[in-house]
């Protein structure tokens, strides 16, 4: 009998290697937040250039519940998380927890039709702000899939049948501190070993078997924060990037060794963004004016301190993480709430606008939002904005030039007053993938 993995056959794997029909598709996928090397760049031939004046094309719309998590698309499947409450009453203040009743779920659809294929749902009070549902975008790694909950429901899945494959929960099997605003911290595949924040005295961080959901290492003793760790290489050396509520710290992904670490503390404990890297230069974002710049030893792996930021000087992101190119950090501000390029060098502002956050603004916007991705290594960005558009634009050192919009959903949360889609899109296979609290939505973005 030939050897098999969750059901898959070797020989099934090489035959379709063979013909040529796995690569194609592995090339194409969104498996994870921010896409498959968690930067945000998009490495997809033959996608469009500009919104044209008609608009975009439609693929399908699939009814969801609640949720701030992305969407990923892997092996012809779209994965996305939501809150199915017994309840739709949403008090959303940033200062308390509300408690609510319901679902959480993990969905899987088809890909090119919409068509649910699968779901796997469990019963999970809230008691968090802003309790609208996951905030978490799945994983997929080859035949399983994980999520991790608003509440600390760390899940493993079977990709083809949703069938339970392993499970923990971090508040009750490690007394972790659930945070205000929930657990947000993506789950990392690295080699056999999933790795995600958890919070607490000497586990801070953990690293778990990805197949049987076992402990492998704990590292620090930090609480959870909100941001998702990230493998770079810097210094000849693999490093584990961690941003918690105190600081920016560096780790031996294989067993949790502190290489080195610098602090940050921003405003609330909203350690969210992942620090971004360009060349030998580690930009890491808070709220209020917590930022730092830093400088990535070539030879070994250690980091020193290049500047902080200042008021009216650098970005500093609220729930989207900024992205460092040719020098140039570009991200929304918590604190404008508009679109900033700043030089690198030292934080100076090169320019701002609010036509990427909400177009009908022109002085402030509290916490205005929007997601940045780059197309391959050009200037040109699909830009999905907090009132639901996307767009396309150049962004470079001299400016922000649109390319054409098109509304794509309603902003269906409510943040400050105002609707809000505050979610990460996926784009694989000339397509684009959104959701709000109400549907999800194929875009088709090959070009003609």
């Amino acid at each position: 009998m030939p050897f098999s993995y969750n059901g898959r056959s070797l020989f099934s794997l090489i035959t379709m290697l063979v013909l040529g029909v796995v690569s194609p598709a592995l090339a194409d996928d969104w498996p994870q937040w921010m896409g498959p090397q968690r930067d945000d760049v998009w490495r997809e031939k033959g996608i469009i250039q500009a919104i044209p004046d008609e608009g975009l094309k439609v693929k399908w719309r699939v009814p969801v519940a609640g949720g701030y998590s992305g969407p990923a698309v892997a092996g012809g499947r779209v994965f996305l998380t939501d809150y199915v409450a017994d309840s739709n009453e949403i008090v959303n203040d940033s200062g308390a927890r509300q408690k609510r009743t319901g679902k959480e779920r993990i969905q899987a659809f088809d890909e090119k039709t919409g068509k649910q294929l699968w779901e796997y749902a469990y019963d999970r009070p809230y008691e968090i702000s802003y309790a609208v549902g996951p905030r978490s975008t799945p994983t997929v790694d080859g035949a399983l899939v994980y999520m991790l909950g608003a509440e600390g429901d760390l899940i493993c899945l079977d990709v083809e049948t949703g069938g339970l494959v392993w499970r923990q929960s971090l508040k009750d099997d490690f007394g972790a501190e659930i945070p205000t605003w929930g657990c947000a911290s993506h789950p990392l595949v690295y080699g056999d070993l999933l790795i995600t924040m958890v919070g607490g005295e000497g586990q801070g961080v953990m690293a778990f078997d990805k197949k049987s959901g076992e402990v492998a290492w704990k590292a620090l003793d930090c609480k959870m924060g909100y941001a998702p760790p990230a493998v770079i290489e810097a210094g000849k050396t693999k490093q584990l990037i961690v941003y918690h509520p105190e600081g920016v710290v560096s780790l031996n992904p294989e067993n949790g060794k502190v290489y080195w670490e610098i602090g940050l503390t921003p405003a609330y404990e909203m350690s969210i963004a992942r620090p971004m890297v360009e060349g030998n230069k580690m930009y890491a974002s808070g709220i209020r004016t917590e930022s730092v710049m830093m400088q990535l030893d070539d030879e070994k792996p250690a980091a020193k301190e290049l500047w902080r930021g200042k008021p009216k000087n650098g970005v500093y992101s609220g729930t989207s993480t900024p992205l460092f190119v040719d020098g140039v950090i570009y991200g929304s501000d918590c604190n404008d709430g508009c679109l900033v390029a700043v030089d690198a060098k030292n934080g100076d502002r090169l320019w701002t606008t609010f036509e990427a956050t909400r177009p009908d603004v022109t002085r402030f916007l509290s916490h205005g939002t929007c997601f940045l991705t780059r197309i391959g290594d050009t200037n040109r960005y699909l830009i999905f904005s907090e009132v639901g558009d996307l767009l396309v634009a150049e962004l470079t050192r001299d400016g922000f030039k649109s390319l054409g919009h098109f509304h794509v959903l309603e902003p269906t949360s409510e943040a400050f007053g105002r609707g809000v889609v505050w979610t990460h899109p996926a784009f694989a296979n000339k397509t684009g993938y959104f959701r709000n609290d109400k549907e999800v939505v194929a875009v088709d973005l090959e070009a003609n």
